[in-house]
């Protein structure tokens, strides 16, 4: 026998609520209010141009605008920190090893190492190391 579902009332309904009155704000907010038209830019010139030679900090775009330069090579730098630090720690194993997905020793027996006799605790594991 089957029974029909129950709706459980209670605190865990708030945020759900709140989130419907701040939709009803703002849907009514947008709805009343009365914005311009479009102006755009004046003249024939390309905007993507000016932003790319403004990037670069070159004046030959048809619109004046500020250099970007040093930004832009601040934020190559960063990310390319964040990619360097997020593969060295996706290829770090729990007990603290930097794993290598390539190996140079043909006979684990050589190395002594027990590891690489055991095809589970290989550091180089296709699956991702853990059980």
């Amino acid at each position: 026998m089957t029974t029909r579902p129950h709706l459980k009332l209670g605190r865990h309904l708030l945020p759900g609520l709140v989130a419907v009155a701040l939709f009803a704000v703002l849907a009514v907010t947008f709805l009343t209010e009365s914005f311009p038209a479009p102006a755009g830019f004046p003249g024939g010139g390309s905007i993507t141009a000016s932003i790319g030679y403004a990037l670069f900090n070159f004046d030959a775009g048809a619109y004046p605008a500020e250099g970007f330069l040093a930004t832009f090579i601040i934020i190559a730098l960063v990310l390319d920190v964040a990619l360097d630090a997020s593969v060295m720690l996706a290829k770090t194993e729990a007990d603290g090893r930097i794993a290598g997905a390539l190996r140079f020793r043909t006979n684990p027996e050589e190395s002594g190492d027990a590891d690489e006799r055991d095809p589970q605790r290989s550091p180089a594991r296709p699956d991702g190391g853990e059980d």
